[in-house]
């Protein structure tokens, strides 16, 4: 029997709306509220517990912040807002001054903490009203039903056997049952809801929009996949995993997952991260085969409060859940002749373009950026073309609001 592509088609639409991708019972997270319970209200910032995964034969709880422009005092009772879940990175926790960032925004916000813990008390600076950054001071309490802790043994050493205890597992899932359990709230408009996170937040990211199809954007902040490859710092972990390498890779390597998604993705990293390189990125771009787009800062500083700092975050979360003006759409860089040519689309004016390129070799993380002027005229973006030494480059373009794409990054094999 001939294999049709109508068949092909059906059989892709099924793999993407199945129940069980690996470990995940999507069905389960998806449609099953996780119960809950309010730990503090009497603040702008919420604090609460909701019902994770079961770790180490026990159920567990996770803790976290929620705020919106109601509990800022800034809206009445009745009305709805738009949902973002947002995911901490290493070393990090649930910030209250994310969440408060985002109610601020006009979001209803909420942010979990994913290694079995949870952040001192919130406190308010009293001259601005804003939080004062919770997560980067005090004693981080460890809750007495918390899930794994997110070091290297929880998230690559225990793969093979029981996922149950697969800090991968668990992230993914907290961050989707937060998700539900956001969308369950009466000032949330569940259908215009979005994630972003930092660092393994961002490689969280990737795997939630890979599962959760909810979401109507995501943003991941440095995070990626094909970690196992290249220069990434996450390699030696996996290498030292042995037989169980592919394993892990299948699981719970964000480049598995990606090519499912569907969700309108939005990366940023820096060109220099160490964490995250820029041909692992790549790489995961490019297995994306929905709505994506790309911001690569010269020189980037890795860390939270850098990795929710840039505007176009928050813009391009709003052009897919509020109705706001999109970023500009890069094409594809050519070399034409002497010169390089970019088509962009832009619904705002353009301001800026810029060719940034390096000539080194060597680590990633240590090579030297040159950035040149571009030219605009209408919808066309040229260069010069990069040197002939030039291993790397790419064009990035500014609007009049001062918000920043790239096009895709060219590299040299």
């Amino acid at each position: 029997m001939r294999f049709s592509f109508f068949s092909a088609t059906l059989l892709l639409t099924a793999a993407l709306h199945a129940d069980q991708v690996g470990p995940w019972n999507l069905n389960t997270l998806k449609n099953n509220v996780p119960a809950m319970q309010w730990v503090r209200q009497d603040q702008p910032v919420h604090s609460l517990t909701y019902a994770g995964e079961v770790y180490q034969g026990h159920d567990t709880e996770v803790f976290a912040f929620y705020a919106s422009p109601i509990t800022l005092g800034e809206a009445k009772a009745g009305a709805k807002f738009p949902g973002v879940v947002l995911i901490h990175g290493g070393g990090g926790t649930a910030f209250a001054e994310w969440v408060h960032l985002w109610a601020k925004r006009g979001y209803a916000a909420i942010a979990m903490d994913l290694n079995g813990s949870r952040p001192p008390e919130v406190e308010f600076d009293a001259k601005t009203g804003m939080v004062v950054g919770n997560g980067h001071r005090g004693t981080r309490t460890r809750l007495p039903n918390g899930g794994p802790a997110h070091g290297h043994p929880e998230k690559f050493d225990s793969i093979g056997g029981d996922t149950s205890d697969d800090w991968p597992f668990h992230a993914a899932a907290s961050v989707i049952r937060a998700h539900t359990l956001l969308r369950s709230f009466p000032e949330v408009d569940a259908e215009h809801t979005a994630v972003t996170g930092i660092s393994w937040g961002g490689y969280t990211t990737c795997l939630v929009a890979s599962l959760d199809d909810r979401f109507k954007a995501a943003v991941p902040v440095y995070g990626c996949g094909f970690l196992h490859e290249g220069e990434s710092v996450q390699k030696p972990s996996i290498d030292k995993l042995g037989d169980r390498k592919a394993a892990w890779v299948k699981e719970y390597d964000p480049g598995s997952l990606l090519p499912r998604c569907r969700v309108p993705i939005f990366f940023v990293n820096g060109t220099n991260d160490v964490h995250y390189v820029l041909d692992s990125y790549m790489k995961s771009y490019n297995v994306v085969p929905g709505e994506k787009q790309m911001r690569i800062q010269v020189n980037m500083p890795h860390g939270h409060p850098p990795g929710w700092a840039p505007q176009e975050i928050g813009l391009f979360i709003d052009s897919k859940c509020r109705g706001g003006k999109a970023l500009p759409v890069p094409g594809k860089p050519e070399i034409k002749g002497d010169q390089v040519v970019v088509t962009c689309e832009s619904t705002a004016a353009l301001k800026k373009a810029e060719l940034n390129y390096t000539t080194d070799s060597g680590l990633r993380s240590k090579r030297k950026w040159t950035t040149v002027p571009a030219t605009i005229t209408g919808t066309t973006i040229t260069a010069s073309k990069p040197p002939a030494d030039a291993n790397t480059w790419f064009i990035s373009v500014i609007d009049e609001r001062d918000a920043m794409v790239s096009t895709t990054v060219e590299m040299k094999p």
